[in-house]
């Protein structure tokens, strides 16, 4: 199509002859604002000089008075002296105007070929036909244009179907000379309906192609959005030599997952393979429709325990599985970091759950009755004395004095110093004379530490638990009230943290257990316990005895808690413990102590994560997510 540019204003018709000329000679013309051009509508300089190009809108005037409006514009041209003159008009033009505009304008043009006319410029827009989407005054002229500009961007503007995944284009069958390919069934599924069993699979995935299976899961080929179900669907029914279905209260209620399992269950039946759908229980829940009273694999008491089980299984099943090489999918793994929080290069100063010893006894007294006594009488008066006593090559280790023994055990028998062991080189090398052994001697040193924490809690009032790992204990109603905030920190930057308040129709009290630890250096580790009773309206509450009813409280009650509060908590707890005193002292003997810094000890790491912190420490002790987000499957009648 011609254009006549009729309907471009004199800037509009400027930037397209700028555009034109630039693109036809390779070069770019400056451009100017509008008002007194000095003669020129875009300028090009160069080492021998400036071109200057001028372009005159004389549509509707005409050549004649085009011609006239340059013999007046001579003197200018003269002033600016260019190496070369381009003159661009909207008129139409024959030779002999040409000629005649050529000599009007003087030596500085080379040749009538740097006048363009009207059907010039059409001649350049034809060759630069991207020039014309460019300029959308053109457009109302050239509907074919118009059309295409709008079925572009409506193009742009429809979602594009993503191609397909390799992994996935993989496991789809091939079609050959009209014909499809049946490829072998050698793929374990991984069916999932919830986002949180991303961890699960992500886990269980590559330890299974470890062992040498080839394992598929949608994880690593869908995003949200895409339309490749259908194509996952096709995969298992022609891939899939078993399909891992988790299983949780989730799975029976999303019904994307329910359309798969009934594909699963029709591909079951076609190659006639009752066990072809394999559960892995990861929660108590309903049954799943389609699947009867099938025994799934039980993931619910713990992830390593489930995975041996189900590896058995496939194998009892004869699972498909390479036998001399495990190929491990890297996208595993890549996936799992997706999310990963970046590191920052700033260093960050971290508090630890590591108390230090400041402070032990420099040996261990080692007595040896002088004749025979009875060995289940010493046991017993061993653990009843009120310090730590241990029995060992037929005498007993502890940190009292001589006298303190004599006199505790004497209806025992006769006790004497045998030797004064170092308690360091003990725990460092153990003790031959003794039988001992570096790590019994450790774990002896260990065990009676323990007791000096256990006597020291039992003193201060504490509410003593016997969880899985060990003892906890935990703020009692005499020393933190419900909802009671106990001040902690240094002066100047004092908070505070409540250790014990009421939660979902029960009260949660906060406790720790202590391990001492000698490696890399001597301290202990603190762990975080919470203890729950029934709120009946009481200091204390209603005990609970229902360890399962504990374990899922603290996992719904405490899982709004960030690590501001837990860590503000365990440093209350410690204040409790200390009182005034920087130290806590446990009595090892009537004359000897283990100290420990009632300070956790401070680490400081080279690097920090750009983490949000939004709110102060005060304010997340009344945030509604220190008290539980409310669940409805998570309640329990007091």
């Amino acid at each position: 199509m011609d254009y006549d540019f009729a309907n471009l204003s004199h800037s509009q018709f400027e930037d397209l002859c700028r555009d034109l000329i630039g693109a036809e000679l390779e070069v770019r013309f400056e451009a100017f604002p509008e008002g007194p051009d000095d003669g020129m509508d875009g300028r090009h300089v160069t080492a021998d000089g400036a071109i200057i190009l001028q372009a005159k809108h004389y549509l509707r005037s005409g050549s004649v008075k085009l011609l006239s409006k340059m013999k007046a514009e001579r003197a200018s041209i003269d002033g600016l002296g260019p190496s070369r003159y381009i003159l661009t008009t909207s008129a139409t033009l024959t030779p002999k105007n040409k000629s005649d505009l050529a000599g009007a304008i003087g030596p500085w043009l080379h040749s009538t070929s740097d006048i363009f006319g009207q059907d010039d410029l059409n001649g350049l827009l034809r060759k630069f036909p991207h020039i014309v989407i460019a300029h959308q005054a053109l457009w109302t002229q050239d509907s074919a244009v118009l059309k295409t500009i709008v079925t572009q961007a409506v193009s742009d503007a429809l979602p594009k179907p993503a191609p397909m995944p390799t992994a996935l284009a993989r496991l789809l069958p091939t079609v050959t000379n009209s014909d499809v390919e049946s490829p072998a069934r050698d793929v374990l599924f991984i069916l999932k309906a919830s986002p949180l069993d991303d961890e699960f699979t992500l886990w269980l995935a590559p330890k299974l192609e470890a062992e040498g299976y080839h394992v598929f899961a949608d994880i690593l080929t869908l995003q949200p959005g895409d339309r490749g179900r259908r194509d996952v669907s096709r995969a298992l029914e022609h891939r899939a030599a078993k399909v891992l279905l988790v299983c949780r209260n989730a799975t029976a209620d999303d019904q994307a997952m329910q359309d798969d399992i009934d594909i699963a269950l029709d591909v079951a039946k076609t190659i006639n393979d009752n066990r072809f759908i394999i559960q892995l229980k990861l929660e108590p829940g309903r049954k799943i429709k389609g699947l009867g009273d099938s025994i799934a694999v039980d993931f619910v008491r713990g992830w390593g325990e489930g995975l041996g089980t189900l590896l058995d299984t496939l194998k009892r099943q004869r699972a498909p599985k390479q036998a001399d090489v495990a190929i491990i999918n890297p996208n595993w793994e890549i996936f799992r970091r997706r999310d990963a929080i970046p590191l920052k290069n700033e260093p960050e100063r971290l508090t630890s759950n590591w108390l230090r010893i400041v402070e032990a006894p420099d040996a261990i007294h080692f007595y040896e009755p002088s004749g025979v006594v009875d060995l289940d009488r010493m046991k017993r008066f061993a653990a009843n004395h009120p310090f730590p006593v241990a029995v060992q090559g037929g005498g007993i280790l502890t940190f009292e004095r001589e006298d303190a023994i004599a006199e505790a055990f004497a209806s025992v028998g006769r006790f004497k110093l045998k030797r004064s062991i170092p308690l360091d080189r003990l725990v460092q090398e153990g003790d031959r004379k003794l039988r001992l052994g570096k790590q019994p001697a450790q774990n002896l040193i260990h065990v009676m530490m323990k007791q000096a924490w256990f006597a020291f809690c039992r003193e201060k009032g504490l509410i003593e638990y016997q969880f899985s790992g060990g003892s906890g204990f935990h703020a009692s109603p005499a020393i933190a009230a419900i909802g009671q905030r106990i001040p902690w920190g240094k002066q100047g930057d004092r908070r505070s943290s409540m250790l014990r308040n009421r939660a979902k129709g029960h009260i949660w009290q906060f406790g720790v257990t202590a391990l001492p630890n000698f490696w890399p250096f001597w301290h202990f580790k603190l762990k975080s316990r919470v203890l729950f009773a029934g709120d009946n309206g009481t200091a204390n509450g209603l005990k609970i005895d229902d360890k399962r009813k504990m374990h899922k409280l603290r996992r719904t009650i405490c899982k709004g808690w960030r690590n501001k509060q837990w860590y503000g908590r365990m440093l209350a707890f410690l204040e409790l413990l200390s009182g005034e005193s920087a130290y806590i002292r446990l009595r090892l003997s009537a004359s000897e102590d283990v100290v420990l810094e009632a300070a956790p000890i401070l680490f400081s790491s080279p690097v920090s994560t750009d983490l949000p912190d939004s709110q102060s420490g005060d304010d997340e002790e009344t945030d509604l997510s220190t008290l539980g987000r409310p669940e409805s499957d998570a309640e329990y009648p007091a």
